[in-house]
């Protein structure tokens, strides 16, 4: 770097969920994305009631309280509540779109997703649109360059691939976060939970406390 030439900022990630509940893979997932990309912060983004998927068990207030316990004293780590406020889209292209007015054209961005969301991304809204606004990390378990693409994500996951490490834009990227396999859902979890058991252990104690005191996931069809 030239001196006096200001440095790049690292950019900002994001990382969408129900988180119902949040959960220790969760936090790694983010974690993982924020030291991976050396980012400034990592932004867990509750959504409200996904438009292509039933509704959580949990309400927005209870699911917002246990995201924002499970990162307090996390480094980097924050929530932010943009998809629970009235009138929330629920849709991932109008959330950038209004995130990228809030930090300008420069800042990069990276959305975190699944390999099996990236193997679905023709079903999201506007999807073409996503690297207009962001960058996309995907998480990839071992194995994952076997998974078959549709051919137009895979055109896509080709020719998007970031190569430059150190010098990331602010959208159009594609880069995999390989992590070895975590066994644990956010079903078997709630099933737990129902049966009178801990999450499997998978619960950040703060967390846990909040849903035994607000008696969550107790009645339930599992």
């Amino acid at each position: 770097m030239s001196a006096g030439k200001p440095a790049r900022p690292a950019g900002i990630g994001l990382y969408g969920g129900t988180f119902d509940p949040i959960h220790t893979a969760h936090l790694r997932l983010a974690r993982a994305l924020r030291d991976e990309l050396a980012l400034d912060s990592v932004r867990l983004i509750p959504s409200g009631v996904p438009p292509h998927r039933p509704p959580p068990h949990a309400s927005a207030d209870h699911r917002l309280a246990m995201a924002r316990l499970a990162v307090a004293g996390e480094p980097g780590l924050d929530v932010d509540a943009r998809e629970l406020t009235p009138g929330a889209s629920g849709y991932t292209v109008d959330t950038l779109a209004a995130l990228r007015r809030e930090v300008g054209p420069t800042l990069p961005l990276w959305w975190l997703i699944g390999a099996d969301q990236l193997a679905g991304l023709e079903r999201w809204h506007r999807w073409q649109d996503l690297l207009t606004l962001a960058n996309l990390a995907v998480a990839a378990r071992p194995g994952f360059g076997s998974l078959p693409l549709p051919p137009a994500v895979d055109a896509l996951w080709q020719s998007r691939q970031a190569t430059d490490f150190a010098n990331f834009p602010a959208a159009g990227r594609i880069r995999a976060l390989t992590l070895s396999p975590v066994d644990v859902s956010a079903t078997a979890i709630r099933a737990d939970l129902a049966a009178g058991g801990d999450g499997l252990g998978a619960l950040p104690p703060a967390v846990l406390g909040y849903i035994r005191r607000h008696r969550l996931y107790r009645i339930e069809s599992i």
